[in-house]
């Protein structure tokens, strides 16, 4: 039994893929196409296992966040080959090490297409890990399945984006911010794609909502000095500090912000890149009443959550809070999983094409696959770190959004892609 439940009609589409797969799976074939250059992905199905790619950084800035990603990839593996694998192979997860190094998850991913011959990989936090890799996979034609949210303004063929893209977050966190009268936003992130082109994306829709950033500023990813930056943001005036700092960065500047006097109650900071794993290692003391934009936490209602919550601490011990990266992790290789079923192969031009629609009863809530931008439907969900270091949502938007990764319904946005 899987760690949530499938929609009826998943169901049904996987069942009579199986029997259309029997054939298939007897052939033994190589699947994948070769581009002109002739380096194609060639996933070996010939045996009664088939392996998968894990790439995360197990080591380094980003361990804090990715190890977790990690492990909730392997838990939906161990679930999956409990339930009889897929198209009756058995799954083989190829753990690598990105090491917080973005040349590293470069060279991690075409040896897992490559050596390993992997039938599909999962993994990757960073935009800039993902930046990386991205033509390494669409140089062999394989499949990365994503389930971070990001900046958004990108789609590609052989890219599956499970996390949350810009109108599914950081719009969202926006639209929460504005209604509480917080309009005055000092911007702090770390260094690298993703909070520049988020706070791009931040100060357009701050000039056209009347909103005003009174600051911005980023750090190195790993910066352990915040003195300087807390200081500029505490003398801004600002309302707010929108928050992309990633990894261990948030555990120098959560320390320095409170050094500084500087509390939720006084200056509340909104953040895209803590969950329940970071609340945790940076300590609940510096963060408590801060606001945090997501589209799971582990207080999520709900029995497919309930279920996953208990799985993962089965797994990994009672005290180890979920996330919604993790979520995001877990649920991907499900929806792999659909997606193949469904094509009745591993095939990837196959499994592509019997994307759309795909749907599932996650632990956050109802998800779909679009297969048009290869996003899924998500719900945005604000919430607030409690006393005992879990996240309350405080709102959400009621129901999963359409995924607009290039924001094309958002006047404000032309002039952004």
């Amino acid at each position: 039994m899987s760690g949530f439940s499938l929609s009826r009609r998943g169901l049904l589409v996987g069942a009579s893929a199986v029997g259309a797969s029997a054939a298939l799976s007897a052939c033994g074939a190589k699947t994948g196409t070769e581009s002109s250059s002739g380096a194609g992905a060639k996933a070996d199905t010939s045996g009664s296992t088939v392996k998968v790619g894990l790439l995360n950084s197990l080591s380094g800035t980003m361990a804090i966040s990715e190890v977790t990603v990690h492990n909730a990839l392997l838990l939906a593996v161990k679930e999956i080959n409990a339930a009889g694998g897929v198209l009756g192979k058995t799954l083989k997860p190829i753990s690598q090490d990105g090491a917080s190094d973005w040349p590293t998850f470069a060279e991690k991913a075409e040896a897992l297409i490559k050596d390993d011959k992997v039938v599909a990989t999962f993994g990757c936090w960073t935009s800039a890990s993902r930046k990386a890799v991205k033509p390494v996979f669409e140089r062999y034609r394989s499949l990365l399945f994503y389930p971070v949210q990001y900046e958004g303004l990108e789609q590609s063929p052989y890219i599956f984006y499970v996390g949350a893209t810009t109108n599914q977050q950081i719009v969202p966190a926006l639209d929460y911010l504005k209604k509480q009268g917080l309009t005055r936003l000092y911007l702090v992130g770390s260094d690298y794609v993703f909070p520049r082109t988020a706070n791009k994306i931040i100060k357009a829709y701050a000039k056209a909502k009347g909103m005003t950033v009174v600051g911005e500023d980023y750090a190195p990813l790993g910066s352990t000095e915040f003195s300087t930056i807390t200081n500029k943001v505490k003398s801004a005036g600002a309302d707010a500090v929108f928050n992309t700092l990633n990894g261990d960065s948030n555990v120098a500047f959560f320390k320095e912000y409170k050094s500084a006097g500087l509390s939720a109650k006084s200056l509340p900071v909104l953040s895209v890149s803590i969950a329940e794993e970071e609340v945790k290692s940076i300590g609940t003391q510096y963060l408590e009443g801060q606001l945090t934009a997501w589209n799971y936490y582990e207080t999520t209602p709900g029995a497919a959550n309930t279920t996953f919550v208990k799985a993962y601490q089965a797994a990994y011990g009672k005290d180890k809070p979920t996330s919604d990266p993790m979520e995001a992790a877990y649920i991907s290789l499900y929806l792999w999983k659909e997606m193949v079923e469904k094509a009745g192969s591993f095939d990837v031009a196959k499994v592509k094409a019997a994307s759309d629609g795909i749907l599932l009863d996650a632990p956050e809530g109802k998800v779909t696959v679009d297969g048009a931008t290869q996003h899924v439907y998500k719900t945005a969900r604000i919430g607030k770190v409690g006393s005992d270091g879990l996240i309350e949502e405080v709102w959400n938007s009621g129901k999963p959004i359409k995924p607009d990764p290039y924001l094309k319904g958002y006047s404000w946005a032309s002039s952004l892609s």
